[in-house]
């Protein structure tokens, strides 16, 4: 490997947090950033999570009044936020409309609420870079969940927001978007024959992904290696949204 392109995809000497990184797309996004040499700190709301030695796990509930901000005051410095925490609920737990406001407030208003106590300790180290984990929801319209569309949606154009809000302080803030990845959240349908089948024809690359094939964009989005980047949707989606007939 060239000296330039090490020097363009290390996070040496960078210091990153990472939500919903006990499990999933969060843990392998935390596995991958400690991997390219970030200092890493992985946070969720579970007891325990099963995390590669150099990797750092704070129970942090982001939904929770102060919790996020308490920890982030912790820190010396911070390169790199990773909000990939984030709830989808079974029509089981709650009316719709119940439902609705438990995911905007998971998704998107805590989220928002991090980025904000993430940005103001980036300043101080001078500058960073905030990824956003959305999904292929916040483009295309799913049946079934408006909450979570409506969420995901609102981070994509959040994300946009704070490009604008935050370039001045040489923040750049991109959002990473999933389709679908097989993880707690989509075992259902792939656990279905009929549900697995209908979405992987939707795939140019027809199968269901692994959070580890997000690790890399991730990094890319982290690195210097995407130092003119910022405001920008990447889907990581098999092909999902460049598809048509």
């Amino acid at each position: 490997m060239s000296d330039l392109v090490q020097r363009l995809f290390s996070l040496e000497g960078r210091s990153a947090i990472v939500t919903g990184g006990s499990r999933g797309i969060g843990a392998a996004i935390a596995a991958g950033l400690a991997g390219a040499g970030a200092k890493v700190t992985a946070v969720a709301r579970s007891e325990k999570a099963d995390l590669p030695t150099g990797v750092r796990y704070r129970r942090c509930d982001i939904t929770a009044a102060g919790e996020f901000e308490k920890l982030v005051a912790q820190e010396q410095r911070l390169d790199i936020l990773v909000n990939a925490a984030g709830i989808s609920l079974p029509s089981s737990e709650g009316t719709e409309a119940e439902r609705f406001d438990r995911t905007l407030e998971a998704n998107l208003s805590a989220t928002y609420r991090a980025c904000i106590a993430a940005a103001a300790l980036m300043q101080k180290s001078g500058g960073g870079s905030i990824i956003n984990v959305t999904s292929i929801n916040s483009a295309l319209g799913f049946p079934g969940n408006p909450g979570y569309v409506a969420a995901k949606g609102g981070l994509r154009m959040l994300t946009r927001a704070l490009a604008i809000d935050y370039g001045k302080h040489n923040i750049r803030v991109n959002a990473l978007a999933p389709g679908y990845i097989r993880t707690a959240m989509t075992a259902g349908s792939y656990a279905d024959p009929a549900q697995r089948e209908a979405r992987t024809a939707r795939m140019i690359i027809g199968r269901y992904g692994e959070p580890h094939d997000l690790v890399g964009a991730a990094i890319f989005l982290a690195s210097p290696a995407s130092a003119y980047v910022t405001g920008i949707d990447l889907f990581v989606d098999g092909g999902w949204t460049a598809k048509g007939l």
